[in-house]
């Protein structure tokens, strides 16, 4: 029994039969742009959609129904070029919850623009982990496995590895593929360079943050604040190598984007010493949320 189970089932005293999927995703599909009569097939791909992710088994790891990584998921189809196409974006947002507390903490926010695929209504979608997928199914798995490595990280030091390997083993089974997001040329911001980084040792100290900052610093802030803020302070001073060696890094920028309003609220309760230090820290290595951070100062 792996130590997220140990730990959530402190947290949650009662038991349910194990479900053995990973993955409780809500799914949503707005079509803001499409002037259709006919939705029905949107409601049928929304259905495929939140079958394909909460029924896959994406582990070797059983899961209790109340440790099932809370994910939603929201597509905006923008363009419908034929009967089976569709052109939009895909927005996933993943978090976990905080031990000894009725909060859940973010993990990950990120909105993937070049989301364009193909779906025939009622199939099925399906998943081929050792060879080529349609672009649905290898996008949407793509994503489950960097929830699943984070979501592990979070629980165990680098304990995401083998998810974070899964998803580079797509991208690597994508280069083919007529749709875009998943090559190295075509941006420094896409799928090829999400899976990239997380998998590059250089990015170590973010991986690290991830445990240092949740298991270490957040699940042990009813039991100890003092103690848990300064092991969050340590995580983010970490951070100072990477953005050493990569600034302003694609990785960093969607770190922040799930924690920057989370930091914001925690560093609020520290000492006034910690609060300048991660303020100056903060601005150096995320500036686009510098103007959140100085609310740090005001509290």
């Amino acid at each position: 029994m792996r130590r997220r189970t140990i730990l959530l089932l402190l947290m949650i005293p009662l038991l349910y039969k194990a479900s053995g999927q990973e993955l409780q995703s809500q799914i949503s599909i707005l079509t803001p742009k499409i002037q259709q009569t006919e939705r029905r097939i949107f409601n049928t791909l929304q259905t495929s959609i939140i079958e394909f992710m909460n029924n896959t088994k994406w582990s070797g790891d059983e899961f209790q129904n109340q440790e099932r990584i809370e994910c939603s998921i929201q597509i905006t189809i923008d363009e419908r070029p034929s009967n089976d196409e569709f052109k939009g974006s895909i927005q996933i947002q993943a978090s976990r919850p905080v031990y000894n507390s009725s909060y859940s903490t973010p993990l990950f926010t990120y909105k993937d623009n070049n989301f364009n695929f193909r779906y025939l209504e009622y199939q099925p979608i399906e998943f081929n982990e050792s060879g080529s997928n349609p672009n649905l199914s290898a996008v949407l798995a793509f994503y489950a496995y960097i929830v699943l490595g984070i979501d592990y990280d979070s629980f165990s030091l680098l304990g995401g590895s083998v998810y974070f390997q899964k998803a580079q083993n797509i991208v690597a089974n994508m280069q083919n593929a007529r749709e875009g997001g998943w090559k190295a040329f075509e941006s420094t911001r896409n799928r090829y360079w999400l899976a990239e980084q997380y998998n590059n040792p250089v990015y170590r100290p973010v991986r690290e943050l991830y445990y240092n900052y949740h298991r270490k610093g957040l699940d042990r802030m009813t039991d100890d604040k003092e103690t848990a803020i300064s092991t969050i302070v340590e995580s983010i001073e970490g951070l100072k190598k990477v953005h050493n060696e990569k600034p302003l890094s694609f990785l960093m920028q969607t770190l922040f984007d799930a924690k920057a309003d989370e930091v914001v609220n925690i560093m609020s309760g520290a000492f006034p010493q910690q609060k300048q230090l991660m303020v100056q820290l903060l601005g150096q290595i995320n500036p686009p949320n510098m103007s959140k951070y100085q609310e740090i100062l005001k509290n």
